[in-house]
């Protein structure tokens, strides 16, 4: 890509002269095909190359654009991007895998003290965090509540 500041003033005047004298055939056209208000955009619009020379965003856009090319370029062309492309792809699918692997593992539950049974398993969508823990005073308390219908 070309570099913005090797270009000099009359250059930049030039395009500035050529954009703009573009912008208002577009604008003439606008308004006596389309309207006032396709052609008050159109004068807008030819305002702006004029407007970005004279405040020097005219070389900086160039500027922009041509860091942008070079960058897909280098994003295309390059082997050891595309082996960072790959190195990322990897990661983010080992963070989707251990997030997976540990609600695995939370549903099920180690055993309560004094409770005989082992392990108790939780029933499918509920998480070891939300599970209550389970108290003899407490169990026969709901148990009461369940014979009554009261949940």
């Amino acid at each position: 890509m070309w570099d913005a500041w090797q270009v000099d003033e009359v250059t930049w005047g030039a395009l500035t002269l050529t954009l703009t004298l573009l912008g208002a055939l577009y604008t003439w056209w606008a308004f006596t095909r389309r309207g006032a208000a396709a052609g008050t955009r159109g004068a807008a619009f030819t305002l702006l190359p004029a407007a970005a020379w004279l405040t020097g965003t005219l070389e900086m856009v160039t500027e922009i654009a041509g860091s942008i090319a070079d960058w897909a370029t280098h994003l295309v062309f390059s082997p050891v991007v595309w082996a960072g492309v790959v190195l990322g792809g990897a990661a983010v699918s080992l963070f989707l895998l251990s997030g997976l692997l540990r609600s695995r593992q939370e549903r099920a539950v180690p055993a309560v003290a004094g409770d005989k049974a082992g392990e108790r398993k939780l029933p499918r969508g509920a998480s070891a965090r939300t599970a209550p823990v389970v108290d003899d005073d407490l169990a026969d308390i709901e148990a009461l509540l369940r014979k009554r219908g009261i949940n």
